[in-house]
C-alpha cells in the first residue's frame, strides 16, 4: 500500500520534510482555508499540489472535500451546493488529484468523551464512555426526548446507562461540563467540517441549531438524500476518473437523535448498489467499524476490498460495558495484519493511513489536532511498514 499521512496544511505545526524523512509517501489533505460550500478553485488546488511536490512528496488523497450539511438534509440550495461539488471535483481532477474521502454524517463528523485516556505505559488514546455521551445530551445539550432514547437503548445488555449518568450528576462540575462540549463539538469537529471553529463564542447555540434543521430526517429519508447526491456526482466521477470514497460512521451507531447510514455491512452494500459503479466507493476506516459490536471488520474487508478506494488503519478495543478506546495498532478488535494482506493481495498500491494514534512522549505539549499526534502516528506507521514488509516478504506475488 501508498504510506500516505493526514496533513492539515501549511499551518500544520508537523511540517513535509518531517513526514519524507518517517518514509511518508503521500499526503492526505484538503484545502481547509476555503469556507464550506464554495467551490475548489484550480488554482488554490495547484498552488497546494506543487507546495507538497517541491518537498518531495504527492497529493495523493482529499480527506475531505466537504459535504454540504443542507445536501444531507436535502435544503432549498441542495442542488447548488451539488453543482458545487462537481465543479470541485472537475478541478481535482485537472489537477492530478483522483481519490475523494467524504462522509455523510449529519452535524457530528466522529465523537469521543475523552482525548486523552491514560494507558497503562504512559501514552494515552481517544475514548468513548456512553454515560458521558448520554450525559452530555441530557443535560448539557438539553436535546428534547434525549432521555428517552438513553431509557431505551439497550446495545449492551445489563448495562443501564441512565443509573451511570445520574452518578456521573452527583460529581460533575463545570470544569467538566466545558471538557465534554470541547471535546465532543468543538476539539473533534473544528479542524474536520468547519461547522464550529474554537474560537466561537456559544458552540452548543451553533450546534443546537445545525441538530434542528434534521428535525424529521430519519434514515430512510437521509439514503434518500445520499442517494440523490451521489446519482448526480458520480457521473462527473466516471467523466473525470475520480474515485469518491465514503467515510463509515464513527462511532458507528445511532447520536443525539441522528440517523446513521454508513455503520453495518448492510449500509455498505445499499449505498454501493444505490448508484452501482466502481467510482463509488468506500474509504475501509478499521477504526470505526471496529467500535461496532455488529461488525465482522476481516470479513467486511474480504468483501468490500475491490470498492475500496482508501484505507485507514486503525483498532478498537471494546470494553466489556461497550466503552470503547483506540487500540495500539497491532491489537484491539480489527486484525490489521489480515487486513493488510486482504488489500495487498487486491490492490497493493491503495493509499493507506495510520488514521489516529497514542499520544505519547511529550505530544499532547505540542498542540496537535486531537487524534493526529506525531510522534504516536510515526510509531504506529513504523508497525504497519513492518507489517507489509513482512507480508511482501512471505507472499512474493504481492511484491509488485
Amino acid at each position: 500500500m501508498e504510506l500516505t499521512w493526514r496533513w492539515f496544511g501549511k499551518k500544520d505545526k508537523i511540517t513535509l520534510q518531517m513526514l519524507r524523512q518517517i518514509g511518508v509517501e503521500g499526503i492526505v489533505t484538503a484545502l481547509h482555508d476555503v469556507p464550506l460550500g464554495e467551490v475548489w478553485t484550480r488554482e488554490a488546488i495547484r498552488d497546494l499540489r506543487e507546495y507538497i511536490e517541491s518537498n518531495g512528496l504527492r497529493w495523493s488523497v482529499v480527506e475531505s472535500l466537504p459535504v454540504t450539511e443542507t445536501i444531507k438534509y436535502g435544503g432549498p440550495d441542495r442542488d447548488q451546493q451539488i453543482e458545487t461539488y462537481k465543479q470541485s471535483l472537475r478541478n481535482l481532477a485537472a489537477e492530478g488529484i483522483y481519490t475523494v474521502c467524504y462522509n455523510f454524517m449529519p452535524v457530528l463528523d466522529w465523537a469521543r468523551t475523552d482525548l486523552y485516556h491514560p494507558n497503562a505505559d504512559g501514552t494515552s488514546n481517544l475514548y468513548f464512555s456512553y454515560a458521558e455521551f448520554a450525559y452530555f445530551d441530557i443535560y448539557i445539550l438539553k436535546r428534547k426526548g434525549a432521555r428517552e432514547e438513553w431509557a431505551a437503548f439497550h446495545l449492551f445488555p445489563g448495562r443501564d446507562v441512565l443509573a451511570e449518568v445520574e452518578e456521573l450528576r452527583r460529581t460533575m462540575t463545570p470544569e467538566g461540563e466545558h471538557r465534554l462540549v470541547d471535546n465532543i463539538i468543538v476539539k473533534t469537529q473544528g479542524f474536520v467540517s468547519g461547522n464550529i471553529r474554537e474560537d466561537d463564542e456559544h458552540p452548543l447555540e451553533i450546534f443546537r441549531s445545525l441538530l434542528a434543521r434534521y428535525e424529521g430526517i430519519g434514515r430512510d429519508e437521509l439514503r434518500e438524500n445520499m442517494r440523490y447526491f451521489l446519482s448526480a456526482v458520480i457521473p462527473v466521477c466516471d467523466e473525470c476518473g475520480v474515485n469518491l470514497c465514503v467515510h463509515p460512521d464513527d462511532p458507528p451507531i445511532p447520536v443525539l437523535g441522528l440517523p446513521r447510514i454508513v455503520r453495518t455491512d448492510e449500509d455498505i452494500d445499499w449505498f454501493l448498489h444505490a448508484v452501482d459503479n466502481p467510482h463509488n466507493g468506500l474509504t475501509f476506516c478499521a477504526g470505526s467499524l471496529s467500535a461496532g459490536l455488529q461488525n465482522d471488520v476481516t470479513a467486511l474487508a474480504r468483501k468490500y476490498a475491490s470498492r475500496t478506494h482508501f484505507v485507514h488503519l486503525r483498532s478498537c478495543h471494546i470494553f466489556p460495558n461497550g466503552d470503547f478506546t483506540e487500540a495500539s495498532h497491532l491489537g484491539g478488535r480489527a486484525d490489521l495484519v489480515e487486513l493488510c494482506r486482504i488489500f495487498e493481495s487486491t490492490n497493493p498500491r491503495l493509499p493507506m493511513r495510520v488514521d489516529h494514534g497514542k499520544t505519547m512522549l511529550g505530544d499532547e505539549a505540542r498542540g496537535y489536532n486531537a487524534g493526529y499526534s506525531f510522534l504516536g502516528r510515526m510509531f504506529a506507521l513504523a508497525q504497519m511498514q513492518g507489517v507489509l514488509a513482512a507480508i511482501k516478504k512471505t507472499h512474493p506475488q504481492m511484491k509488485s
